[in-house]
């Protein structure tokens, strides 16, 4: 399949590299100037569009998502897919799906859970808003990018099962991290600790798998100093992004807000930025809700 792929970033340049791999004939174009393995650079977004049965864009925001729509767009060939696997907000999906669909195109926003580990080793989960055609035509690209993808419905869908879900993932690592700091200073030790949660009623993706006190569980940031894999900045951004879909809809979601409260406060006044959203363990320990 002939693909043209836009923002060659941390998740977009192993996803465009796996693609590559497996056979795809992938033009690809970053701003930065990256190149990508076994893809053919491109001079514009335009150009990598420019042809291509399907468009994948991995872009850092929805304003410019909305800029590259209004350039990519006009250069793809009617009845090619125009994959977003971003992370945005749903309104500016949805508009971008519909600019697409008033050209011709098929339109998917597609964003991802798995980091950049999953990124690299193909393990990606796609959440799918869009048309079921257009799922059909993609569904062998996330057959290489990815271990499972859904479709959840119309077009914006894709955007609102990613913020439900690191909505409730911001939330339960939060808890996470208070509950082995308040048995720190309660004197249970911490694989005592983790070997009574994982298999218990407080069992969580967070304590399981991704578990933020270091050298219990299976390995994870924790036990590399918090290097990220999924950066604090990057879920306080998708917590945002759910308050503001939250306000929009009339929904009410106190939690929701305060696991964004308490994310700002590590990012924006405690240099979090630059560590893994799990990081929140060390600073209850140093200072509690302070």
């Amino acid at each position: 399949m002939k693909i043209g792929f836009i923002g060659l970033g941390n998740m977009g340049a192993p996803m465009a590299a796996n693609l590559a791999a497996a056979g795809h004939a992938v033009t690809g174009y970053d701003t930065a100037g990256v190149s990508v393995d076994g893809a053919t650079p491109a001079a514009s977004a335009a150009e990598a569009a420019r042809g291509a049965e399907v468009v994948v864009t991995m872009l850092p925001n929805g304003d410019i998502l909305r800029q590259v729509a209004a350039e990519i767009v006009p250069a793809m060939a009617p009845g090619a897919v125009f994959l977003d696997c971003s992370t945005v907000d749903v309104e500016s999906a949805r508009a971008v799906a519909e600019e697409a669909r008033a050209a011709g195109l098929s339109a998917l926003d597609a964003p991802v859970s798995g980091g950049v580990g999953g990124a690299e080793a193909g393990t990606l989960t796609f959440m799918v808003g869009g048309d079921e055609a257009g799922f059909e035509t993609a569904r062998p690209l996330f057959d290489v990018m990815g271990k499972k993808a859904v479709h959840c419905g119309p077009s914006g869908n894709g955007q609102a099962a990613k913020i439900c879900n690191n909505m409730i993932l911001g939330a339960t690592m939060i808890v996470t991290c208070e509950a082995f700091a308040l048995a720190d200073k309660l004197g249970l030790d911490r694989q005592a600790m983790f070997d009574v949660v994982s298999t218990s009623s407080g069992s969580s993706w967070s304590m399981n798998t991704y578990c933020p006190a270091p050298g219990v569980g299976p390995t994870s940031p924790a036990d590399n100093d918090y290097t990220p894999g999924f950066a604090a900045d990057l879920m306080l951004k998708d917590l945002r992004l759910a308050m503001q879909a939250a306000e929009a809809a009339d929904a009410d979601t106190p939690m929701g807000a305060a696991a964004m409260r308490l994310y700002e406060a590590f990012v924006e006044r405690e240099d979090g930025a630059g560590r893994d959203f799990s990081a929140m363990l060390p600073r209850f320990e140093r200072r509690g809700h302070g």
